[in-house]
C-alpha cells in the first residue's frame, strides 16, 4: 500500500480492501449453508479450499512488489506515487516503535473485540432468538453487509477530510474516535430489547460505524512509520489478533455462566469507550523517524554513528 497508493488515497485503498473481506463475511454464511444443505458439511470446506487455491494462482501471476515492475503501469501513474525509498541499513529501534504504536494497538484491540464478537456470535445470537438456519443466515448476512458499506465509506471520508484540511489528526484520530463512539451508541439499545428486528438494526448500524474506522486505522501505520509500515501494521494488527483469541471465548463464558446474551455487548461498550479516549493518543501527525546525529569518536579515534529519535 505504501508503494502503490498516494498518501491522500490510502484511506480509500485500505477501506475498499477490507470492504471485500466483509463482503466475504456477508456472503459466506448463506453460500456455505447452501453447500452444506445440498452436499454436506465437509464439502463446504472443499469449496473454500478451491477458492483459496484459485486466489493463490491469480496472486502469483499478477502481483509485483514494486510499481515500476508492473508491465502495464504508465509513467503518469508512477509520477503520482511515493518515490522509492532506499532501505536503511540502520537497525530498527523495536522498543521505540512498539511504544509509539502502543496506543494504536490498544485502540485496534478495542475495535477488534467487537468485530470478533460479531463475526463469532451473531449467528448464534439470532438462533437464540428463535430463527431457523435460513433466517439466521439472512440476518447475519444483513449485519455484515453493513460492514461492507462502512469500510468503503470510511476510507472515502477519511481521505476527503485529509484532502480538505491536510490534518492527519482530524482525518484519522478524530474520525476513529467519532466512529467508535457511534458504534457504542448503536449497541446500547441491545441492553434493553429482545426484539430481533431492533437487534438486527442495532447490530447492522453498529457494524457499519465500527468498520468505518478501518480505512483511517490501517492508514495510520503508514503515516507514523512509512519506512517500517509493515512492522508497524503488524504491531497494530496484534491488537485485533489478541481480541480474536479472547473475545469469542470470553463471550461464550459469560453466556454460559449468566445465561445473558447482553453481557458480551456490555463489555464491547466499555472497551469502545476506552478506544474513543485512546484514539486521541495515536497522533498519526507525529511521524516516527530517526535523525542522524553527529558521529561520536570511538576509542580508536574512528567515528561511530549515533542514532536518535
Amino acid at each position: 500500500m505504501s508503494r502503490w497508493v498516494p498518501k491522500e488515497k490510502r484511506g480509500f485503498a485500505q477501506g475498499i480492501t477490507h470492504a471485500f473481506a466483509r463482503l466475504g463475511n456477508a456472503l459466506a454464511p448463506a453460500a456455505m449453508i447452501a453447500v452444506m444443505a445440498t452436499y454436506g458439511w465437509r464439502e463446504s470446506f472443499y469449496v473454500c479450499a478451491g477458492i483459496s487455491f484459485v486466489w493463490v494462482a491469480v496472486w502469483a501471476l499478477v502481483f509485483t512488489e514494486l510499481p515500476k515492475d508492473h508491465p502495464r503501469i504508465s509513467q503518469q501513474e508512477l509520477d503520482v506515487l511515493p518515490a522509492p525509498k532506499v532501505k536503511s541499513k540502520e537497525p530498527l529501534a523495536w522498543g521505540r516503535l512498539f511504544k509509539r504504536m502502543a496506543p494504536v494497538t490498544i485502540v485496534y484491540f478495542c475495535y477488534g473485540w467487537t468485530l470478533w464478537l460479531l463475526l463469532s456470535w451473531v449467528p448464534m445470537y439470532f438462533m437464540n432468538m428463535g430463527l431457523d438456519l435460513k433466517g439466521t443466515a439472512i440476518f447475519a448476512s444483513t449485519v455484515f453487509f453493513g460492514g461492507v458499506v462502512g469500510d468503503t465509506l470510511g476510507g472515502i471520508v477519511s481521505d476527503r477530510i485529509y484532502a480538505r484540511t491536510q490534518d492527519l489528526h482530524k482525518a484519522r484520530s478524530l474520525m476513529v474516535a467519532v466512529c467508535l463512539g457511534l458504534t457504542l451508541l448503536s449497541l446500547v439499545p441491545l441492553m434493553f430489547t429482545k426484539d430481533m428486528h431492533i437487534s438486527l438494526a442495532c447490530l447492522a448500524i453498529g457494524f457499519f460505524f465500527s468498520e468505518m474506522t478501518i480505512g483511517p486505522m490501517w492508514a495510520i501505520p503508514m503515516d507514523i512509520a512509512p519506512d517500517h509500515c509493515g512492522t508497524a501494521s503488524g504491531m497494530m494488527n496484534t491488537g485485533s489478533a489478541m481480541a480474536a483469541i479472547v473475545s469469542p471465548v470470553a463471550a461464550g463464558l459469560l453466556i454460559d455462566k449468566f445465561g445473558n446474551w447482553q453481557l458480551p455487548f456490555l463489555v464491547s461498550i466499555i472497551l469502545l469507550a476506552i478506544g474513543v479516549i485512546l484514539s486521541f493518543r495515536m497522533k498519526p501527525q507525529n511521524r516516527f523517524e530517526y535523525v542522524q546525529a553527529p558521529r561520536a569518536p570511538t576509542t580508536e579515534g574512528q567515528a561511530a554513528p549515533v542514532i536518535s529519535k
